[in-house]
């Protein structure tokens, strides 16, 4: 397929719904419109009859409904984040919905299971979120959706969570199969006339230094005595969740009461694994080190290769002297390679703190594309802040970072390698067009997963609806 035709094809399936990943990643169809209570516009059909009409099911998909209230809270979706539905259609609206709830319908039929606690998480984070925007309070949250009480809400969100997680799941494990050879990825590139090879921005290639301040022992110590005493409240009766929220300096999990959900491919730091799959359920760890402070584990639940878990991460504080003596490490290695008594690569090697950048000569990796090159235009603004400035092979001053953490530490940066745009070359771009390559297949294999599931599922379109012109067959005619 030539590049154009995968753009449009893609833009095609994505426009079925502007919304494609707002509903499945970023929140539920109502999770964020609680708060702006925007009337959407409903774009007009061409075949359309301007009338009022009552509230009802619109749609069968196996055991799910739609109703037409549902498409416009997708529209309420789109408007409450920012975004247009000037070109959005009713008929587009209804298919990305179907869409939602096939999946959701498959995920039951293939023994995709969603647990208590997953949804128990998911809810902890979106009532924090909403709470926030309404000043506190839930009971506007409950007023809003038009129930009658807090239990009635939570019953009714948890069911609507439940279904997103199980789209989700089903849609991701579609695409996880998806695998690529490199005979596939030239035989796409070989398919693109050269009059359509897409153009790259600008790129670089960076490499850093860290060095950490040394935290002593009577730090380190402070740390894993609250853990240990907030484990000791724990077994004695606390909430790990409670404490988690209260104290874990974990961003990531510390709304959701520091839960997680892993297996051992999933990308954690080996030392958090390996105490992980350790454990038996309702077990909690000792406190044990990362890079990333002290923790402590407790297993939710264990389910074939699969744990779930909660999580605390306390980090030690850094004194001020520490901090001083390694700006003075970090300056004295900047002043070795500015007087080439040592190059940066060697240099990182054999000082930088960071075990992810060390071996690579302090080479950063791009954490979307995961090789060494950073698109101008897409790069982290802090990373870009840092480097704009820098000529080639030109060493940074020592700089002060502080991670989502909390977390200090001195840096070294230089720029190793600056890619003008230009136009797509294989030997040069193989990581970009691979994955150019493996979109397509992706989107073609969620097509022929619709194409089968369809004929395979009991679907029912009911009135002005059966006019539409979907993308996938729902008629199926």
């Amino acid at each position: 397929m030539l590049l154009k035709k995968l753009q449009l094809k893609t833009i095609d399936y994505k426009s079925v719904l502007t919304i494609c990943f707002l509903l499945f990643f970023n929140s539920i169809i109502s999770a964020q419109e609680v708060i702006k209570e925007v009337v959407a516009e409903k774009p007009v059909e061409a075949n359309s009859i301007n009338k009022q009409k009552v509230d009802g099911i619109i749609a069968t998909v196996g055991d799910y409904i739609v109703l037409d209230s549902d498409i416009d809270k997708g529209y309420l979706e789109i408007t409450s984040q920012g975004g247009s539905i000037k070109d959005i259609t009713r008929c587009q609206m209804l298919g990305k919905l179907l869409e939602d709830k096939l999946y959701a319908h498959q995920a039951i039929q293939d023994s995709i299971i969603v647990s208590d606690a997953e949804v128990k998480s998911m809810m902890d984070e979106r009532l924090t979120y909403m709470m926030r925007q309404t000043g506190g309070d839930i009971n506007k949250i409950v007023e809003f959706y038009k129930k009658s009480s807090v239990e009635e809400f939570k019953t009714y969100f948890s069911d609507i969570l439940k279904e997103q997680k199980l789209s989700s799941e089903m849609q991701k494990k579609i695409v996880d199969a998806v695998e690529i050879t490199p005979e596939e990825v030239r035989n796409f590139f070989k398919k693109i006339p050269k009059d359509e090879l897409p153009s790259f921005g600008a790129e670089m290639e960076v490499a850093q230094i860290v060095v950490e301040p040394k935290v002593s022992k009577e730090d380190k110590q402070k740390v894993i005595d609250r853990l240990n005493a907030i484990k000791k409240d724990v077994l004695e009766g606390s909430s790990f969740a409670t404490k988690a929220v209260l104290y874990s300096q974990d961003p990531g999990s510390s709304p959701a009461g520091g839960y997680y959900k892993m297996t051992r491919k999933t990308p954690f730091v080996k030392e958090f694994k390996d105490v992980a799959f350790s454990l038996g359920e309702g077990e909690i760890s000792d406190p044990f080190e990362t890079t990333y402070g002290y923790h402590i584990i407790m297993v939710d639940k264990i389910k074939g290769q699969e744990v779930e878990l909660r999580h605390i991460l306390i980090s030690p504080t850094v004194s001020e002297t520490a901090l001083k003596e390694a700006k003075e490490r970090i300056t004295n290695i900047r002043n070795k390679i500015v007087n080439k008594e040592i190059s940066f690569a060697d240099a990182a090697r054999t000082e930088s703190d960071e075990k992810q950048t060390r071996a690579n000569g302090g080479a950063l990796v791009n954490p979307n594309t995961q090789d060494t090159r950073f698109e101008l235009t897409k790069m982290d603004a802090s990373l870009y802040s840092q480097v704009s400035n820098l000529k080639d092979n030109e060493v940074s001053q020592p700089l002060l970072d502080t991670d989502d953490k909390g977390k200090k530490t001195y840096k070294l940066i230089t720029v190793t390698n600056r890619i003008d745009s230009h136009t797509a070359d294989y030997a040069k771009d193989y990581t970009k067009i691979k994955e150019l390559a493996l979109k397509e297949k992706q989107i073609n294999a969620i097509a022929k997963w619709f194409d089968t599931k369809i004929k395979d599922t009991y679907i029912k379109i009911i009135g002005e609806y059966r006019d539409c012109t979907f993308t996938n067959n729902w008629l199926k005619k």
